[in-house]
């Protein structure tokens, strides 16, 4: 990695990308379902209110800049849906969380899976052109494991995974470039999918699909790296993994230690964002599978789920304790996920919401 991209990303004090919807987009959003406005106004009105986010974000200090996801419903549904060859559709069932339930939404692989004409690009392009030369725009799409585990395949169209892996790594090639070209140098995967190695559940649940948990990690592994093996040598990728963030609730648990060894040895991200924020990931010692000098390992070590701000002094005690595996150098802090995930968001208030990303900003300062 080069000495540029250790300056300015991951930072120091970082974060996930997602924030809490404002009233005035919900409303709107209603409103387009309704008839009463257009695709166009909606439009104007998410303009105008992630111009004020953008702003908000600079104010706390953050040098890593997003949308807030604020033209989305989901984190992952809105971009997947937008590939050639997969469409959304209206699921018998949510997801389930812990005491929650989303709505019954999916995608399904209808055709052959290609990457053209995405709707984000122009999102991507607006946020590029407001956050100015001192910050950088952060894109934050779903990783490709999410169409290629959670997405619903038409067995026809891709009878084995194979081939659903070379179509699907093409088109997001083709994305990673296509969001280069429109100015992205700082890219996140988001991938829940991992979470089902890290608890014994989850295991069961692969076998129970046909399917061997080793092997489903090299496929994992490959989809990643081969997504973004010909990404240009100034972007920087990071992936985010989750165990699930929906209205404050969780999906999984689990320590990393079910696929430390694929996750921290052989993805070639630049950078991972980690959940640690409570006792459901388990302890830094998977960490000890990073070998690479080049690879930050994000703390996500304050919640976005719920408002009280975590003691100062055991963030920096957790933070001395990771550095056993990882040199402190290489490590960097943030929420352990974004703050509305889905539009309905988390349970705490916007004011809240900002406590949290100046704590980070404030412990992150003292210890670098």
């Amino acid at each position: 990695m080069t000495e540029t991209k250790t300056v300015k990303a991951p930072f120091k004090a970082d974060h996930v990308g997602s924030f809490l919807r404002p009233d005035r987009i919900k409303q709107a959003r209603l409103q387009k379902e309704k008839g009463e406005i257009t695709a166009e106004q909606l439009r104007q009105i998410e303009n105008e209110e992630i111009i004020k986010l953008v702003e908000k974000q600079k104010a706390a200090g953050l040098y890593s800049i997003t949308d807030g996801e604020f033209r989305r419903a989901y984190w992952h549904f809105d971009f997947l849906e937008n590939l050639v060859g997969v469409e959304g559709y209206e699921a018998e069932q949510g997801i389930q969380f812990h005491g929650a339930v989303t709505k019954a939404h999916s995608i399904r692989v209808v055709g052959k899976i290609d990457f053209d004409n995405h709707p984000m690009l122009e999102d991507f392009k607006f946020l590029h052109s407001i956050v100015g030369n001192q910050h950088i725009a952060k894109m934050t799409i779903p990783s490709p494991n999410m169409l290629f585990y959670r997405g619903n395949i038409d067995k026809e169209i891709y009878p084995n995974e194979e081939l659903l892996l070379a179509d699907l790594t093409k088109a997001y090639k083709k994305a990673i470039q296509a969001f280069y070209d429109a100015g992205c140098r700082y890219l996140q995967l988001d991938d829940t999918s991992w979470a089902v190695f890290l608890s014994e559940q989850g295991v069961q649940m692969i076998r129970e699909r046909g399917q061997e948990p080793e092997q489903l990690k090299q496929l994992f592994a490959k989809a990643i790296n081969e997504s973004i093996k010909d990404r240009p040598e100034d972007m920087l990728i990071t992936m985010h993994i989750c165990r699930g963030n929906f209205r404050s609730t969780y999906s999984a648990t689990g320590p990393y230690d079910g696929a430390a060894e694929t996750i921290f040895g052989e993805l070639k991200v630049d950078g991972l964002f980690l959940e640690y924020d409570d006792d459901r990931s388990g302890g830094f010692e998977p960490l000890r599978y990073v070998k690479r000098d080049d690879l930050y390992i994000v703390l996500g070590l304050i919640t976005s789920k719920f408002a009280d701000l975590e003691p100062v002094d055991n963030i920096k005690k957790r933070i001395e304790e990771a550095s056993q595996y990882v040199p402190k150098n290489q490590l960097c802090l943030s929420p352990q996920c974004g703050f509305a995930s889905t539009e309905e968001g988390n349970v705490l208030t916007e004011e809240e919401q900002w406590a949290k990303i100046r704590h980070v900003i404030q412990i992150a300062g003292e210890v670098w």
